[in-house]
């Protein structure tokens, strides 16, 4: 693991080229271009305040805002696991061609993501000063749960794009998992809603303390839980190290699947 650490950063050049690539890519013939970045997340926070505030009428101080900062880091979240699934077979030519850690791919993806969400950020910093909240010095844990979203994302992109090299099926199914899953993430609601009988279900739930992590820091202004922490870090961990091994072991026939 030591040496790939290693060998990721000797490739730090071509991960930057992949990344400003992707974003080239993405923004690509649109009229509006990098301004996407602001918008989509405004965009989903007005659908979504206008359905659970005005039409289901959910009662809750500074609403939008409570929900801005669970949708953001979904957001990346969602989009990083979803766009890493086909990263291999799109980069086909690649890896046919020349030598790299392919770890590299979806490590692109994750700090694509990443650039978005810094971005997104001013926004949400916007709106809470608008709305009269402060960021209190609890903002400071902000880094730390940002590293905890990484490893979950990290090990996740690595999961899914080696498995969709063989199940070409996955990257459609894991359309429904994750819009299922974000009605399984305390975002537009709180956890004191779900029924105590549920709670465990949802504990399963890898992005259900780092949601809350956020909520705790920039919403009720408090230090987040460490337990949340430690075991987010823990979990994390182990499931990046799983990913890890069956993605190096699956990446061996790339070059001949793709």
């Amino acid at each position: 693991m030591k040496n790939i650490l290693i060998e990721l950063f000797n490739y730090k050049q071509m991960i930057k080229s992949l990344v400003l690539s992707d974003l080239r890519t993405r923004y690509k013939g649109s009229i509006l271009g990098f301004l996407w970045t602001f918008l989509n997340p405004l965009l989903m926070l007005l659908v979504y305040t206008i359905v659970f505030s005005t039409i289901m009428r959910f009662d809750m101080d500074n609403y939008t805002i409570y929900m801005f900062i669970g949708l953001l880091p979904w957001l990346n979240f969602s989009s990083s696991v979803q766009g890493s699934a086909s990263i291999i077979i799109r980069n086909s030519n690649l890896i046919k061609k020349i030598y790299f850690p392919h770890e590299v791919l979806p490590l692109s993806t994750v700090f694509g993501g990443m650039v978005n969400y810094i971005f997104g950020l001013i926004i949400m910093f916007a709106a809470i000063f608008i709305s009269g909240m402060t960021l209190s010095v609890h903002a400071l844990f902000f880094p730390v749960i940002l590293f905890l979203q990484f490893l979950l994302t990290y090990a996740l992109t690595l999961l899914f794009s080696s498995l969709n090299v063989y199940f070409r099926d996955l990257e459609h199914i894991l359309g429904v998992i994750v819009m299922a899953w974000f009605y399984f993430t305390p975002i537009i609601y709180p956890s004191s809603m779900i029924p105590e009988q549920y709670q465990f279900i949802f504990d399963f739930n890898p992005m259900k303390p780092i949601i809350e992590s956020l909520q705790d820091i920039f919403y009720y202004q408090r230090n987040p839980e460490f337990i949340n922490l430690l075991k987010s870090f823990v979990y994390n961990l182990i499931l990046l190290l799983f990913s890890w091994i069956i993605f190096r072991k699956l990446s061996k026939r790339f070059a001949e699947e793709v």
